[in-house]
């Protein structure tokens, strides 16, 4: 992936003028957007679906579709993203591939027609018009203020990465074959007009992209045209295709997605790890060798009834302590997601007020940004490594590169990894102290579960330090 290093000043640009379309539309989007909290965000999305109906009635199980007639809805929908922002934008430097893809669906089958390097935004026009391109626009969030705040609140509603795409495409035309996506689905009709059609699914819940042939779809299950201000959400494996109806000049939507790879097989993946291993140091069951030549057969059944024996010994384990540690996701999340909206004249998070004292009052800020985990010492090469407590947060991270996976500059993954993690390391002595201020009230410092004063101030001066609380 091409190195982003110089479009700092670019980007710089593209947020005055994004502030000042802001303040314009800040009125529209206050009466058809509960910014609130990320439940009222979520609510007023899928409004007048009630939440609680959505997850009983649709979520992972069929899809949904809002029709609205609201002219304010739709004025707010298409200030989203509009067909004359791809000017601006490949001003700033866009390239193929990264930044945009153009395709057309071509008797069933998708259709690349990116140029090489840098996108001129002429030569995109003259492609859309002339070839009947779709215009796929990755991840708007990373210029667009409006979907930067509600990405963000969807990544606290879900406790997932939550990623976007804009997809423009010419009357008449049809950018992508009949496919199922490893993703929950939210679309947003920004502009004209979408002719959609879907298919029962051929795996449910699916784990992967496909694409899948009309001759084994069958006929749609459900068959309607998107206009601005609908909504339209499906699950996972949903086969789906659309094209823009002949009369219509063209139509934008932006796909908003969640929940990929966010499954329990995902999790016991990442849990089950450590439960062995924390199993191991007390049960001798687990330290026992395998079977002489077991790695050397072709067939293992034989091991198959030790095994179910080990994983019921761990599920009575988790039944009975309730420790599960799952770190990895959380890291990958917290590391990956959107930092806070905090509005366009607001300057990058630092530390400010009074520091905190023994005698201060003290309380969480951005919850909803910030993680513990507990996990062996990563700055001791020691065999034997002690666990330690680490505090993850995503107020630093970088919006430009939201969703956009690792850059050239990064080394390798691991030690990508290593730079863009941001939070705290203490000793598991503190983890108590951490859980009281996460409880999410007020407490005063000399009243930390720690043993020292020195240690309560250390700690409460760290957070500080991070703007993870503030003090009263």
């Amino acid at each position: 992936m091409p190195k982003k290093g110089g479009r700092q000043a670019e980007m710089g640009k593209e947020m005055q003028v994004q502030c000042k379309r802001a303040k314009v539309e800040a009125a529209c989007s206050l009466a058809v957007m509960n910014f609130e909290s990320p439940d009222s965000l979520f609510g007023s999305l899928i409004s007048p679906i009630k939440p609680e109906v959505f997850f009983r009635e649709y979520w992972e199980q069929k899809p949904l579709l809002v029709q609205r007639t609201d002219p304010l809805l739709a004025a707010y929908y298409q200030s989203l993203f509009q067909l004359p922002d791809l000017k601006e934008l490949c001003s700033q430097g866009l390239y193929y591939g990264r930044d945009i893809n153009i395709c057309r669906c071509v008797n069933g089958k998708k259709k690349v027609l990116n140029k090489e390097g840098k996108v001129n935004y002429m030569q995109l026009k003259k492609d859309f018009d002339q070839k009947k391109a779709t215009i796929q626009f990755h991840q708007p969030q990373r210029f667009k203020e409006e979907l930067w705040k509600i990405q963000e609140k969807l990544e606290c509603y879900f406790g997932s990465l939550v990623g976007s795409n804009v997809y423009i495409t010419p009357q008449g035309s049809q950018g992508l074959p009949p496919h199922y996506d490893d993703v929950e689905v939210f679309i947003l009709q920004l502009e004209g007009e979408k002719h959609w059609r879907l298919y029962k699914p051929t795996v449910h819940l699916a784990r992967e992209y496909n694409v899948e042939s009309e001759d084994r779809i069958g006929n749609p299950t459900h068959e309607f045209v998107l206009k601005p201000g609908d909504l339209l959400y499906f699950p996972r494996g949903t086969i789906h295709q659309a094209d823009t109806p002949p009369g219509i000049s063209y139509s934008t939507h932006v796909t908003i997605s969640t929940y990929q790879n966010n499954s329990w097989g995902d999790f016991l993946l990442d849990a089950i790890p450590g439960l062995v291993f924390d199993t191991a140091k007390e049960d001798v069951a687990l330290r026992t060798s395998i079977p002489r030549q077991l790695l050397m057969q072709v067939d293992i059944a034989d091991s198959t009834k030790k095994l179910s024996s080990i994983l019921r010994m761990l599920a009575d384990r988790l039944e009975n302590t309730r420790e599960l540690r799952s770190s990895d996701m959380k890291k990958d999340f917290i590391m990956n997601r959107l930092p806070p909206y905090l509005g366009c004249d607001s300057d990058p998070l630092t530390p400010g007020g009074k520091l905190p004292k023994l005698d201060s009052q003290i309380r969480l800020q951005f919850r909803d940004h910030a993680i513990i985990t507990v996990e062996p010492d990563q700055e001791n090469s020691d065999e034997v490594r002690r666990e330690m407590v680490y505090v993850y947060h995503s107020l630093k991270n970088r919006r430009e590169t939201h969703m956009m996976g690792t850059e050239d500059d990064d080394a390798t993954t691991e030690e990508g990894m290593s730079q863009q993690t941001h939070g705290l390391r203490f000793p598991l002595s503190y983890f108590d102290a951490l859980k009281q201020i996460w409880s999410g009230s007020t407490v005063y410092v000399k009243e930390l579960n720690l043993t020292s004063d020195a240690e309560k101030e250390n700690l409460a001066l760290s957070l500080w330090t991070e703007c993870l609380i503030e003090v009263f």
